[in-house]
């Protein structure tokens, strides 16, 4: 239950950018709600990687034991809904959520994270951060040495292939039909034995996320034990660009060197406009808190 609907800074979105950012404002005294869904993007994934302290926890696990140390501060307050709604009033923030509950608050920041849009391959969605992966630096050494697949083309595939090249040297590279390689990138693939399959991917062979074969369009299969993608995304939450702010041409929410969008006192961090990775997006969620409260003294002091 909130007691308040009137906040300095309301949050949306309480996974590791948000919750980072909470931490910095109640200690900084400030009023803070966080408001979440409890769909974050990575809830598939077994294990998070390459964040010190943290390294082979569940994702769950380490969210779980943040929002737990973060509510410790008593002016932080977190509500489990979904904001629908933001809209700038005279010196405030309205956010109305799915409950048709109504906030306001001085400040906002969006850490809602990223929503990848699924290629139409039968077993990837279901193996999706298990054993069809997208950082080898966050999954890279679990899956080292093993024979492994790249499910990409052309420039994306290329730098995929140099990439990888570190982690293993079973590795065969799939374009799901016609190379769009250049002849120099498919001449340098080639020389560092990397096979080139051009056939149309037709399923995803797994165990419960844990990939055992592709299979293509003219039934044959070619045995791996992961595979790299980079799936395109899209913003999870639509707010920000109804706000007005802008994005990247890669598809990020446009920050400024404080974290601030193109709007006025709206803020953003983590994967939404950052790159991805869990150590990455607890730092941007921290730098975000901070300069918010910078910024809410000199308009106090």
């Amino acid at each position: 239950m909130i007691d308040n609907n009137n906040f300095d800074v309301i949050i949306i979105g309480g996974s590791y950018a948000g919750l980072s950012a909470a931490m910095a404002l109640g200690r900084s005294l400030r009023t803070v709600l966080i408001i979440d869904s409890g769909k974050p993007c990575n809830r598939q994934t077994p294990h998070s990687h390459n964040f010190i302290t943290q390294d082979g926890k569940k994702p769950s696990e380490i969210a779980s034991i943040a929002k737990e140390q973060v509510l410790q501060y008593n002016t932080v307050s977190f509500f489990a809904d979904l904001a629908t709604t933001a809209k700038k009033t005279n010196n405030s923030f309205e956010i109305e959520t799915q409950s048709g509950a109504l906030f306001l608050s001085k400040k906002i920041i969006f850490a809602t994270g990223l929503r990848d849009i699924m290629p139409n391959i039968e077993g990837f969605a279901a193996c999706w951060g298990i054993s069809v992966i997208h950082c080898p630096y966050c999954h890279g050494y679990e899956v080292r040495n093993q024979k492994t697949g790249i499910l990409a083309n052309g420039d994306m595939a290329f730098h995929y292939a140099q990439l990888i090249s570190n982690w293993t040297k079973e590795l065969t590279l799939f374009t799901n039909g016609k190379s769009t390689l250049t002849n120099e990138q498919t001449e340098k693939i080639k020389k560092n034995n990397i096979e080139i399959i051009e056939k149309e991917v037709d399923a995803i062979v797994h165990e419960n996320g844990k990939l055992q074969h592709i299979t293509f369009d003219d039934q044959s299969k070619t045995v791996v034990e992961a595979i790299y993608s980079g799936p395109q995304f899209e913003q999870h939450c639509d707010i920000p660009e109804k706000l007005g702010c802008q994005l990247t041409e890669e598809g990020l929410i446009k920050i400024d060197t404080s974290h601030q969008t193109t709007v006025e006192g709206v803020y953003a961090c983590g994967d939404n406009s950052n790159k991805r990775t869990v150590s990455l997006a607890v730092s941007s969620g921290t730098l975000t808190g901070v300069h918010i409260n910078n910024y809410l003294i000199q308009e106090e002091f």
